[in-house]
């Protein structure tokens, strides 16, 4: 056929675009095949004790077993459909016993305070021989901010003692981030780390807390994720909304200090398009109203609505402040898998079949089906051999897919 632009003019255009092309391929390299945790839960350093997480699945299922003893009382408080509050319940019961805690974070921050050196120091001496016995998905601290040089001294102090002491990488959550520099200056003390301790360079990797405005829209009015993700080199691994301090900087009364403002919305918003595709995780914040003493329905309602509200806009991963917390967590992602899956391994069977079906799926679709698919495997959602059966799908196949997103 006749053509007008040569093969010289067209390996031309691509020479030219190379060096962008590897720029993107290197800032956005997609999702891992790494699991993540549905929820994070962070404990004051000084109340951290050796059967914690044990323990918090205890209380949990007692909190469970007094108030919603069977699937249909549990349905009545948060709302779940009836036709899925067997499987729920039971899975629910079955994760609290055999894996309550899937991610845990020792706070040295807002929820520990200040206190004098020597105590905080056996603090963080404490909480490195625990972060070692507990068995868990993933655990680590949450240092203090950068806000001060005293802060700033504390926290790289305990951070020190922590990761001496333990001679391995831990999770990392950095809070109160206010700009790039802050985050270029945590990397250079993991540089010096992770020399020192004969760590892979690049393994110490830390989350960004996004609780100030900030963090969020910078001084000259652009978006901050960009530059602070870019900021860490590759560092980066999470960013987690603060509920709280993110919305009083707003300025916001108590009473509108809530995970479903629209401040929160605006925030998240610009969590999810700075990071898509960077391979950075995102985590929602958390919800001060807590299911106890008479108040247990009512925060479990409260707990559970805000929980799907935030899996329904891609936050598949929130805070957790109390052990009762976790019945409506694992209640609202399971139900949020158990939903969604027959019908999404459907879709991902056609995609796979090249059938059309109702709904005409791109790869970028398959391959968030799979990947939901595979979350919902990872948290105890649904089994493996369920996931087969609604897809006709292995675990490894999902991985393949999965992996195949382009941002």
């Amino acid at each position: 056929m006749r053509t007008t632009l040569d093969g010289a003019l067209l390996a031309g255009f691509a020479a030219d675009l190379a060096t962008a092309d590897a720029d993107r391929a290197r800032r956005y390299p997609g999702d891992s095949a790494a699991r993540q945790p549905v929820h994070t839960c962070y404990v004051p350093a000084d109340k951290i004790t050796d059967d914690l997480p044990a323990r918090w699945g205890t209380e949990a299922l007692a909190t469970l077993d007094e108030h919603a003893p069977d699937a249909a009382v549990l349905a009545g408080i948060i709302g779940l459909p009836a036709d899925l509050a067997p499987a729920v319940h039971e899975r629910v019961r079955a994760k609290l016993a055999a894996e309550p805690v899937e991610d845990l974070r020792v706070d040295f921050e807002d929820g520990y305070g200040l206190r004098p050196d020597d105590v905080e120091d056996a603090d963080a001496a404490r909480a490195a021989v625990l972060l070692d016995r507990w068995s868990l998905p993933a655990a680590g601290i949450r240092m203090k901010s950068f806000d001060t040089p005293d802060l700033l001294r504390r926290g790289l102090r305990t951070l020190d003692l922590v990761l001496t002491a333990l001679g391995r990488p831990i999770a990392l959550t950095f809070p109160k981030v206010t700009g790039p520099a802050q985050v270029e200056v945590l990397g250079r003390a993991l540089d010096v780390l992770e020399h020192r301790l004969d760590l892979r360079a690049g393994a110490l990797t830390f989350e960004i807390q996004v609780e100030t405005t900030q963090a969020v829209v910078d001084h000259a009015g652009r978006l901050s994720v960009p530059r602070l993700i870019a900021a860490g080199r590759g560092r980066v691994s999470g960013l987690h909304f603060g509920t709280y301090d993110y919305t009083a900087a707003c300025g916001l009364g108590a009473g509108q200090q809530h995970l479903a403002h629209p401040a929160c919305d605006f925030a998240r918003h610009a969590m999810q398009v700075g990071a898509a595709g960077t391979g950075v995780r995102l985590s929602d914040g958390s919800t001060n109203v807590l299911p106890v003493g008479e108040a247990v329905a009512h925060g479990w309602r409260t707990h559970y609505r805000l929980v799907r509200r935030s899996l329904d806009n891609g936050f598949y991963q929130g805070w957790d402040l109390h052990p009762a917390q976790l019945v409506t967590r694992y209640a609202a992602v399971y139900a949020h898998h158990l939903e969604s899956a027959a019908a999404n391994g459907q879709r991902l069977a056609s995609y796979l079949a090249r059938t059309t079906g109702t709904v005409l799926d791109e790869p970028a679709t398959a391959a968030a089906l799979a990947l939901s698919l595979r979350r919902a495997i990872d948290c105890g959602a649904l089994s493996a051999e369920e996931v087969t059966r609604h897809s006709g799908l292995t675990r490894d196949e999902l991985n393949v897919l999965a992996e195949r997103r382009t941002p």
